[in-house]
Parts: structure tokens; C-alpha cells; sequence
């Protein structure tokens, strides 16, 4: 048979049939409407678009595209569009095709934008964006608040279960990383040092570099990686399957029931993994320091133990401390912000490392500004 064409077989006082011939398939050139759009702009009487399939052979989506077309006109001049004489299988795509209204803005236009238009959207975009992360947060401070005060409602056994998951089970990577980098930083500073003879001052170099900067980033980085994302991605899923509106419609707040325990468990165990790395980097470097240059084990600990004060340990726990909650703040938000796709997901997750490891160089840099005015 032909390719897929169409012709008017009928045109009455208030209806207008149109007969599809030929064979509709993806292979054969869409037939142009504007003919019968025309026909219909000089007919205005016409209130009924009926089909006629009699003549129809093989058909495919080009068939539905085609009547999409012709339905949006019937549509627009507010006629009858009657589909009642082809397959059954057309009429049922076309219904599902115009089940759901077409999302405004979803098409795109065809009109280029101009450099202000862009600038203008961007700056309403990340306006919205700031008022959305300052409403979240305001949530969390008030949900911080009910669980200080006891009447918070959330499971215990969920608050253990991330204690567990944020503490625990990351010190194998924490342990791995932090080894590795204080045996960078006595690696790279020993040589230097050599220079001069000084290789005991090594220990000095690994002990305040990883207590005060690389023990809290690193872990920090870690855990942006391994939990933050996690928690993005896990609200992010439960978004998707509408567990969260759920819980809205039962009257459960997600934030104190999902929200809280991550934020307060890797808000907990940061200062504590950052202690550990701080050990587990100092080992690294005394390994060096002992078995590659001439420093012996004792004068390796007495230096270290010299060259550290509270000072120094207090401000790498508080970086810990505000690295969590800086951490599992930004996956939460991500995740609470996710769209309703898998691609969604994705998207929050990766938000949520980028946001977290951003904001970790920013405090981080804005601490070392005032730690140094300060001279602490």
C-alpha cells in the first residue's frame, strides 16, 4: 500500500471527515496540515472533526503524531474531535497522549534570549535557591531545638543505626586515607628539611599540619563522599517513591524523622573521626621519620608531643564539628530538594559532594583568616 496520506471525503454545514489512507509508519514522510487547517479557518462553521479509517493499512506512532496535531487544532477552535472510526489502538495512545496537560514551559522556544534575560533567570534561580537553604536550615535549627528539649520525634533505633554507619563503619577509609597523607606531609617535608639538617623537625610539620588542616579536611572530604551523598541520595529515592509526602500526610515531620538523625549522628562522630585521623597521620609520619632518616621513636613522640597544645587539638575538633554539620546539612538539603526522577537523584547527590566540599574550603579558608588575626 502507499505511504500514509489523508483527503477530505466530506465537508457538511458542521462537520468535516477526513480520511486516512496508506500506510503509517516512521519510514514515510509526515503528511503537512496546513491545508486543512486553512480548510477549516475559512469554514468557521464547522464544529465536528470526524476521521474516517477505512482505507487505513499499516500504522505506527506516525499515525498518533499526526492526529496529536490535528486534536491540539480541534482543541484550540473549540470543535469535537471525533476518532471513533479508527483502530482501537490510535484511539487509546491518542487518550493516553492528552491524559496530563502539557507542562507550561516544558517546550522549548524556538525565540534565542537575550544576555539579560539569562542573567536575570540565573540570579532568580540562585535567589531561590538561598531562600530555600535558609528555610531548611531554619527547620533544622528548630528541629536541633525539640530533640535538645526531648520532644523531637524520631526513632532512637535510627539515630544508633547512622552513629554506627557515620562512625564506625567509615574508619577503614579514614584510616587508609589519613595514614597515606601523614606519610605525604613527612615525605615531602623531611627532604626539605634535610637541607638544612633538621629532619626532627618533621614531626612538628605532620603533627600541626594534620591537627589543625589535613586531619579535619581530609575526614571531612571522606565523609562528604561517602555519607553526605548517601544521605542525598537516600532522601532523594524517597522522594521519588513519595514516602516523604507520606509521612506530611500522616503528620509526621520528615524533618525531625529523617532529617534529625543524620544531622546530629555525623555531627557526633566527625570531632571523634577527626581525632582518629589526626592519630592514624601522626603514625605515618613517625614511620617515616623513624625508618628513613635518622630520628629515633622517642625523640620522634617527645617532638610531636612538644610541637602540640590544646590550642591546636580544640581547633581541629571544632572544624569537625562544623564540617558535619556542614556535611550532612547540605546531603539532607539536596536530597529533600530532589526532583521526582532517577536523573533527580543523581543530580542531588552530586549537588550534595559539590556543595559539601565547596563549603568545606570556604569555612575552612575563612577559619584560618581569623585564626591568624587572632593569633591562635
Amino acid at each position: 500500500m502507499a505511504a500514509g496520506s489523508y483527503q477530505v471525503t466530506d465537508i457538511s454545514t458542521n462537520t468535516l471527515t477526513v480520511q486516512v489512507t496508506g500506510d503509517w509508519v516512521r519510514e514515510s514522510v509526515h503528511p503537512d496540515i496546513g491545508d486543512l487547517v486553512r480548510m477549516l479557518d475559512e469554514n468557521r462553521g464547522i464544529r465536528v472533526l470526524q476521521f474516517d479509517g477505512s482505507r487505513l493499512g499499516d500504522w505506527d506512532s506516525m499515525l498518533v503524531l499526526f492526529l496529536s496535531e490535528l486534536k491540539r487544532v480541534a482543541i484550540a477552535r473549540d470543535m469535537k474531535f471525533d476518532a471513533a472510526a479508527l483502530p482501537g489502538g490510535a484511539q487509546q495512545l491518542l487518550t493516553l497522549a492528552f491524559a496530563v496537560p502539557e507542562r507550561e514551559g516544558a517546550k522549548k522556544s524556538g525565540e534565542p534570549r537575550g544576555l539579560l534575560v539569562q542573567v536575570g533567570e540565573k540570579t532568580t534561580e540562585v535567589l531561590t535557591q538561598a531562600y530555600d537553604l535558609l528555610s531548611f536550615m531554619g527547620e533544622v535549627v528548630y528541629a536541633l531545638i525539640r530533640f535538645v528539649a526531648g520532644r523531637a520525634r524520631y526513632r532512637a533505633r535510627d539515630l544508633f543505626l547512622f552513629i554506627q554507619e557515620a562512625g564506625f563503619e567509615a574508619l577503614p577509609i579514614v584510616s587508609l586515607i589519613s595514614f597515606l597523607i601523614g606519610i605525604i606531609l613527612a615525605f615531602v617535608g623531611a627532604y626539605q628539611l634535610a637541607i638544612f639538617g633538621a629532619e626532627i623537625y618533621v614531626a612538628d610539620l605532620v603533627a600541626i599540619g594534620m591537627v589543625r588542616e589535613m586531619g579535619p579536611i581530609m575526614a571531612a572530604i571522606i565523609m562528604a563522599g561517602r555519607t553526605g551523598a548517601a544521605y542525598a541520595a537516600q532522601l532523594g529515592t524517597m522522594q521519588v517513591n513519595e514516602e516523604i509526602d507520606a509521612f506530611r500526610t500522616l503528620g509526621v515531620s520528615p524533618m525531625e524523622y529523617l532529617v534529625l538523625p543524620r544531622i546530629v549522628a555525623l555531627t557526633l562522630m566527625m570531632p571523634l573521626l577527626v581525632v582518629y585521623a589526626d592519630i592514624l597521620g601522626i603514625i605515618g609520619g613517625l614511620l617515616v621519620g623513624v625508618f628513613l632518616f635518622d630520628i629515633t621513636m622517642v625523640q620522634y613522640v617527645n617532638q610531636t608531643l612538644g610541637a602540640l597544645d590544646l590550642t591546636n587539638i580544640f581547633l581541629g575538633v571544632f572544624k569537625g564539628l562544623l564540617f558535619g554539620l556542614l556535611i550532612s546539612s547540605a546531603g539532607c538539603f539536596q536530597g529533600m530538594q530532589s526532583g521526582r526522577s532517577s536523573a533527580a537523584v543523581g543530580q542531588a547527590t552530586t549537588a550534595a559532594v559539590v556543595m559539601s566540599i565547596v563549603g568545606i574550603v570556604v569555612f575552612d579558608s575563612i577559619l584560618a583568616v581569623v585564626t591568624t588575626i587572632l593569633d591562635i
